[in-house]
């Protein structure tokens, strides 16, 4: 009796002929993924009764559902088998999106916009750490050189605010940039074998079950929830997928580095969508963060030599 052949996994690894075309894939992802969470600024201040933590677990909440619309079309009904196979990894990498959702909007109430963005910006030197210590991974001298200017641009943006703000947002920021550079490791790590989307879902689940309970009784209008389901839909659940399939690619470094993006889209978007003009400081701090992107993009994409990405 023949014996019959299994499935092939969805997830199976393709190696990619053109190495170039995959590492450009895997950039404009990080150009569309910042462009989407710098949202969250210009969203939070049009917020009408809703306090904090009904904001952060509304935000949460509507990310997970999100994800489970998203599955019902990706997955046809196997995200149950999807997110059993997450296993350890990716169950630290939700504890981690947790950590993120939370810990940024706390900062975005308790601290000023340009401290929780300031510091949430260190993510590229906790990123490279943690490459060191749990992938072994080589961070060249040239991408150590422009992470610290890509930093150094942002303290040029905002390095008038940077020491204002309450304690408690700026530590709370600071969980941010740790999160974040364990979490892009994490995806480089198993990425390529394990399907982590699923772990967005289980990390807004984590975090709007630890916030809500503090935010009784809930008092958003419906133009709040409007608002939460807008963050949810748009400002995570969308650009966290992307970074997931960026990472498959991508160094955590350089993940980290185009995630920078989001302090100069989000000045830009606060420049449109509420008249604040940036001062010519922010102007001249963003052109440097960009000329240190293109930089590491360009030398990156030159020498790739081997990519695999998961589809």
């Amino acid at each position: 009796m023949p014996t019959r052949r299994r499935r092939p996994h969805q997830y199976s690894i393709v190696v990619e002929p053109d190495l170039r075309r995959a590492h450009a894939r895997g950039v404009a992802l990080m150009i569309v993924a910042p462009l989407l969470w710098s949202m969250a600024g210009v969203l939070t201040r049009q917020i009408e009764s809703a306090g904090r933590w009904e904001i952060v677990g509304l935000r949460s909440l509507f990310c997970a559902v999100g994800i489970v619309l998203g599955a019902a079309y990706l997955y046809r009904g196997r995200m149950l088998r999807e997110l059993l196979a997450l296993g350890g990894t990716g169950l630290a990498s939700s504890a981690m999106w947790a950590t993120m959702f939370t810990c940024f909007m706390l900062a975005l109430t308790r601290t000023t916009v340009a401290n929780t963005l300031v510091l949430s910006s260190l993510a590229p030197i906790t990123a490279s750490v943690f490459a060191v210590i749990i992938l072994r991974e080589r961070i060249s001298a040239r991408t150590w050189t422009l992470a610290l200017v890509a930093l150094a641009g942002v303290g040029i943006m905002f390095g008038d605010g940077a020491g204002r703000g309450g304690w408690a947002g700026n530590l709370a920021a600071l969980g941010v940039p740790l999160a974040a550079g364990l979490n892009f490791v994490l995806m480089r790590k198993t990425g390529a074998t394990v399907n982590l989307v699923p772990a967005i879902f289980v990390g807004g689940v984590i975090s709007a079950a630890a916030t809500l309970p503090f935010a009784l009784p809930f008092t958003a209008t419906p133009r709040d929830l409007a608002i939460a389901a807008t963050l949810g839909f748009f400002q995570l659940a969308l650009p966290c997928t992307l970074v997931v399939i960026a990472a498959r690619v991508l160094s955590p470094t350089e993940v980290a580095l185009f995630g920078l993006l989001e302090v100069i889209f989000g000045t830009l978007w606060a420049w449109i969508g509420a008249g604040e003009r940036p001062a010519d400081t922010t102007l001249v701090g963003g052109a440097v963060v960009l000329a240190a992107l293109i930089a590491e993009a360009t030398a990156r994409g030159r020498s790739a030599r081997a990519v695999t990405i998961a589809v």
